[in-house]
């Protein structure tokens, strides 16, 4: 299925609109990976934990948006907006949050 994030797809045009299709995905990030990403920002590194787990659940988000699609008879999502969130849970570290959403449309062959 083809996704992106522009509202249109070269000279196809969308045949039918079939309207908002979406998908999460929440991934704790544990206390261990919270103590080595803290290190590498002291000393200037990157975190390859903190970026392992975007990957994943942006993944996570987009696999979902694309299920639902489906389900709609889509070939295609329009539009596509990735938001990235974290949510504090205090001492105990946080959650990583990513969501994707766009138009699922049927563009003509």
């Amino acid at each position: 299925m083809l996704i992106v994030t522009t509202d249109s797809v070269g000279d196809k045009r969308a045949m039918r609109h079939l309207g908002l299709v979406s998908g999460e995905a929440i991934l704790g990030a544990n206390i261990f990976k919270d103590f080595f990403a803290g290190i590498r920002d002291i000393v200037g590194g990157r975190s390859g934990a903190y970026e392992g787990e975007l990957r994943k659940a942006k993944l996570i988000a987009l696999q979902e948006m694309q299920a639902e699609a489906v389900a709609l008879g889509a070939n295609a999502i329009v539009g596509v907006d990735l938001d990235y969130e974290t949510i504090s849970l205090g001492k105990g570290g946080g959650m990583l949050m990513v969501s994707a959403s766009g138009t699922a449309v049927i563009l003509e062959n």
